[in-house]
């Protein structure tokens, strides 16, 4: 049985304590921009076993190396180029992942036995203080079972892995809200692999040339999966014009519905969550509006469809993930 579940969690924000504990084995959660990750040495095998554990993590699903300094990257992958070095200078510390061939050294325990292995450099405070103060790479996927809905607070994870989780390192709500930008460097030809806040017109203006979204690659990474961040209540997703019909047609037949969209329906007895129009609030909000959701006394939880626009992508492709379940 892995330590840490024999421990009582603790909720706090001393970053030196969660770094102890960490380099000693032990599961912590660190608060990012993007959401909670659950921090696992990348040298430690058991460490990584338990971070598997704790998840339900299939083996071969790899996870995102997370580090405080960016002259930690030249460790870890390969193949470090002048695009790399533009990427860098413009977006990290930021929610962008890069993925690089590997070091040998790199575990595939990691890399889900790929020669492949995704990097970031978070930009939250408590993250960047934990992660200078362990010195090496820390794993860090989403605090949560694996295919659920993702952790934006404190309370998320508490909820989710208080067995398995040591210290939880309080920063307060994440600011994005949704996962990291994956770009793919390990190929001559570079490819966003997930969406998130840093859009493909961010990362071209840097780049100066054209970048594309991937729906399916050979290189495997985290939120690839068809059914991925889900609620436990299956969720319904209805156009503008559909909303008040098809709400109606589901409380005929339910005990409930919980519904999230941009003005309130008129469409018998819901639960309803007003969404904000502006896209950066709307996902900051996202995880945490589904965990509301997913808590009212209902059968089903319907949202209104998004509009178009680069800045509704990543929130977009959560949705349709949280939604295949």
């Amino acid at each position: 049985m892995c330590a840490v579940t024999q421990l009582k969690m603790e909720i706090g924000t001393d970053i030196d304590k969660a770094a102890k504990l960490a380099l000693n084995g032990m599961l912590v959660a660190i608060p990012t921009e993007t959401v909670y990750g659950l921090a696992a040495d990348i040298t430690n095998e058991n460490a990584l076993k338990a971070l598997y554990a704790a998840k339900g993590r299939p083996a071969d699903h790899p996870v995102i190396v997370h580090i405080g300094d960016k002259s930690q990257l030249f460790e870890l992958a390969e193949n470090i180029d002048e695009d790399t070095h533009k990427l860098m200078d413009a977006f990290w510390p930021g929610p962008l992942t890069l993925v690089f061939k590997k070091k040998d050294s790199v575990s595939d325990m990691v890399t889900g036995g790929q020669d492949t292995v995704a990097i970031r450099m978070p930009q939250h405070p408590l993250a960047l203080a934990f992660l200078k103060a362990v010195n090496r790479g820390i794993a860090a996927p989403s605090a949560n079972k694996f295919g659920k809905v993702s952790p934006t607070k404190a309370e998320h994870v508490a909820n989710d892995l208080s067995r398995e989780v040591a210290y939880i390192l309080d920063g307060g709500t994440c600011d994005v809200g949704v996962e990291s930008t994956i770009l793919d460097l390990s190929s001559s030809t570079k490819q966003i692999l997930r969406p998130g806040k840093i859009t493909a017109s961010m990362l071209e203006e840097v780049l100066g040339y054209k970048v594309e979204l991937k729906e399916k690659s050979q290189v495997r990474v985290p939120g690839s999966l068809s059914s991925h961040y889900a609620p436990a209540k299956p969720i319904s997703i209805l156009s503008s014009n559909n909303l008040e019909n098809g709400i109606a047609q589901i409380v005929s037949g339910k005990r409930g519905v919980s519904v999230l969209s941009f003005t309130k329906p008129d469409a018998g007895e819901c639960h309803w969550l007003e969404a904000s129009s502006d896209p950066a609030l709307y996902t900051k909000d996202f995880y945490s509006n589904l965990r509301k959701l997913d808590n009212f006394d209902c059968d089903t939880i319907v949202i209104e469809a998004l509009p178009e626009g680069q800045e509704w992508t990543a929130v977009k492709d959560r949705l349709k993930r949280a939604a295949q379940s």
